[in-house]
């Protein structure tokens, strides 16, 4: 029998009712008596990093879970982490930049609502999950959630309620689970790694733009962070262009060694700075880095792990450009 570490975080799956709400409080063993059937999938050991609504979850949070990976990488087939939804998409990209080229499995997955209700999706998805951390043939950092099988950096949390909570953004699904078998859509790619990263720098901000967004929010956000990220609209740029106050800002800050993305507030198909003049000087002139088809969550993660291995904004460029683990692929 394949041999899976349990690794638990908290989140809606481990939460008990309390006078003020949902509140994580189980663990891996509890999750062991109320799906039984784990047990006869493979050997299974339970370790609980930390016990907390993903709503708290920090890039601190992140270095211990990819610590706990690493420090038991040798003893195990594969690996579950049972994290809240809320902020899984974020986890799963940063435990793909944190731990690359992995051979074996590292699934996330969790639910909408906790394991002692009766109407709960967790046992389906704890058991899907296991089924995808046991087959071994898709390695690396996935969500397993809803049936599907979504690549780390590609996950988001598409519906608050619904089962099926996650979406494979500008990429395919890897596969399904499917009456209890995993079945794969795209054919493994040979693992170089493990490679592990010990490091993030947490110092990246993002700015969602509205209509009437105040450049000063911007100006704030450069000098409290090393990288900003601006969400902005459609393709993307920035109100006025490069005649307004935030082309001038943003060009300020790269003069003084910070760094500044682009992505869209658009779920699909990606950024295009060249199309609009709104946009185009801004990389053209500045060199704004931009998202094209990755997801926010994996721009967010791929900037902390970057800015740990370097504040050389040439070689933060090379890195950021540098696809790890499908997160970008349309970019020049």
């Amino acid at each position: 029998m394949k041999h899976i570490l349990l690794i638990g975080t908290g989140g809606t799956i481990a939460s008990e009712m309390t006078a003020h709400g949902l509140t994580p409080g189980l663990g891996g063993e509890d999750f062991l008596r109320y799906v039984p059937a784990l047990r006869d999938l493979c050997q299974v050991d339970c370790l609980q990093v930390c016990n907390i609504d993903s709503t708290n979850m920090t890039p601190r949070h992140w270095l211990a879970v990819a610590g706990a990976v690493r420090e038991n990488y040798d003893r195990y087939d594969g690996f579950v982490v049972c994290h809240g939804t809320d902020t899984m998409a974020y986890t799963a990209a940063a435990l793909s930049y944190l731990i690359q080229d992995s051979p074996k499995p590292i699934v996330l997955t969790g639910s909408q609502k906790p394991i002692h209700m009766d109407s709960t999706d967790s046992k389906t998805n704890l058991l899907d999950a296991f089924t995808v951390a046991c087959d071994g043939r898709t390695g690396g950092v996935v969500v397993v959630f809803g049936g599907a099988v979504i690549l780390g950096t590609r996950a988001r949390k598409t519906y608050s309620k619904s089962f099926g909570a996650f979406s494979s953004i500008n990429f395919p699904a890897l596969g399904v689970v499917r009456d209890g078998q995993y079945i794969p859509y795209l054919p493994a790619v040979p693992a170089r790694g493990p490679r592990f990263y010990g490091e993030l720098d947490p110092a990246v901000s993002l700015l969602k733009l509205i209509p009437g967004a105040a450049p000063e929010q911007l100006e704030f956000l450069l000098r409290e962070s090393r990288a900003v990220i601006i969400e902005s609209f459609g393709v993307g740029g920035v109100p006025s262009g490069e005649d307004g106050d935030f082309y001038r800002i943003i060009r300020a800050a790269m003069a003084g060694g910070k760094i500044v993305a682009l992505t869209t507030q658009v779920q699909n198909e990606g950024s295009d700075l060249a199309i609009y003049s709104v946009g185009n000087r801004l990389k053209s002139d500045l060199g704004v880095l931009e998202s094209y088809d990755m997801t926010t969550e994996a721009m967010v993660a791929k900037l902390m792990w970057a800015l740990a291995l370097t504040r050389e904004s040439g070689k933060l460029k090379e890195l950021f450009y540098t696809p790890v683990a499908n997160d970008i692929l349309c970019h020049s």
